[in-house]
């Protein structure tokens, strides 16, 4: 917190100076102590005591032994209450710039690795089942929808971090007034708060934070999982990388996706943050109270943990190793195209639910006999309809069946292509 509560207190500085508080000579000289004292901080020199309870204490009591009684003059019209709500937001807004970042990193590698496979079928799961036949550059454009959705989160957050608290006090401002849009200029916030009892006591801003957090984890969990199952040998989908994976201390044949686990384990962690923070700010009365103190282990650990997930992520994505043979086999079989069959149906006038007991009863009959699905001779399906006639072969070819899926948001190969253009130029932004 020391690079945020060091600008506030030179920005601070500049305000009491301003109706002549303080001279310009002791703004000058509070400023140069502040930004030694960073200096010093940023190479691990400063000395930090343990009995001044905080980062703020430390740095003022440091600056006041310095440079004398001016040092004391920093905190006037200015309460700790308003001075950490100040720090908090400050870097609440330089953490969700730098999540941000790392969320455009992970959805360009997944476009790169979207991009390089468009032409690699497999099936679609619902329910874990086989469902129906789709593109993996479609499965990994919809992660980037997903992770679009966590951006779109942390811009509206910012909204309401973007709010300067500093010149509440303690709870009821000061006699000395301050010019507080001013100080919201100069430490980059675009308005100021309205109530003073509010500004100290707020954390909405923090737990909202923590949410976003939360389902940026959620997302690399889904995304995880998928990769996990896929990489074992019934699926045989994907292969993680040696630098992203560990062998078995007993079992020499083992290859585990531990990196992808560990960071789908992390999302329990997450979830425990913001049920904290939620669980201390629930029966809180109004205005400042020291269980605030208690937001920012949460705080600082779900972005620690948030930031090197999204790191690791986008470094294990480029070297997973596709086998696209395993998915084409895999999405060759005839129960995926059941779908298609019945919307054969449908497009030559038959009532859906009419064609969907057909088609159901076909696919049971298979069942039975053990045939597939489009080994049932010609004549066998007339007797279900006559609706049926040589064409059908075309059902149960894949890329047939995803040219077809032409609708918005469907995996047609055109519409792959539009979408991967389109990601292309908003990622470049």
């Amino acid at each position: 917190m020391y690079r945020y509560d060091i600008a506030g207190s030179i920005a601070h500085a500049a305000a009491l100076a301003r109706p002549g508080i303080i001279t310009a000579a002791e703004r000058r000289k509070i400023e140069t102590g502040l930004r030694a004292i960073q200096k010093e901080i940023e190479s691990g020199k400063f000395k930090w005591d343990r009995s001044l309870e905080d980062v703020h204490m430390n740095i003022e009591a440091v600056l006041t032994k310095r440079i004398g009684t001016t040092g004391a003059k920093l905190h006037t019209a200015r309460s700790r209450n308003d001075q950490i709500a100040l720090d908090l937001r400050l870097y609440v807004k330089a953490e969700i710039a730098e999540v941000s970042l790392r969320l455009r990193d992970l959805q360009r590698a997944l476009l790169n690795l979207a991009e390089k496979h468009t032409d690699v079928v497999m099936p679609g799961y619902t329910h874990l089942q086989r469902a129906q036949p789709i593109a993996l550059s479609h499965y990994l454009l919809g992660q980037m929808e997903a992770f679009e959705r966590d951006a779109e989160r942390l811009r509206d957050c910012l909204i309401r971090a973007d709010v300067l608290p500093l010149g509440s006090g303690a709870l009821a401002g000061s006699t000395l007034v301050l010019d507080r849009e001013r100080i919201a200029r100069e430490l980059g916030f675009s308005r100021v708060s309205q109530n003073s009892i509010d500004a100290v006591g707020d954390r909405d801003f923090g737990c909202e934070f923590l949410f976003c957090l939360t389902m940026i984890g959620v997302h690399l969990s889904r995304l995880s999982e998928d990769l996990v199952i896929w990489s074992t040998s019934e699926f045989g989908f994907l292969e993680f990388s040696d630098a992203f994976s560990t062998g078995s201390s007993l079992m020499p044949q083992k290859k585990n996706p531990d990196i992808a686990e560990l960071i789908r384990g992390k999302t329990g962690r997450l979830y425990g943050n913001l049920t904290s923070i939620l669980t201390t700010m629930k029966a809180l009365p109004s205005s400042y109270n020291r269980d605030l103190q208690e937001d920012k282990h949460a705080l600082f650990d779900s972005v620690d943990t948030v930031r090197s997930a999204l790191e690791v992520f986008t470094a294990m994505l480029p070297e997973l190793r596709i086998n696209r043979e395993r998915m084409e086999v895999a999405t060759s079989d005839p129960n995926l195209f059941a779908t298609d069959l019945a919307e054969y149906l449908v497009k030559k006038g038959m009532p859906f639910r009419e064609a969907h007991e057909i088609v159901g009863r076909l696919v049971s009959g298979c069942v039975t006999t053990g045939m597939s699905l489009n080994q049932i001779p010609l004549v066998e399906l007339k007797k279900r309809s006559p609706l049926f006639d040589a064409d059908i072969a075309d059902v149960f070819d894949v890329r047939h069946s995803l040219s077809q899926r032409r609708a918005i948001g469907a995996p047609s190969p055109e519409n792959i292509a539009v979408q991967i253009k389109r990601w292309r130029k908003s990622l470049v932004k």
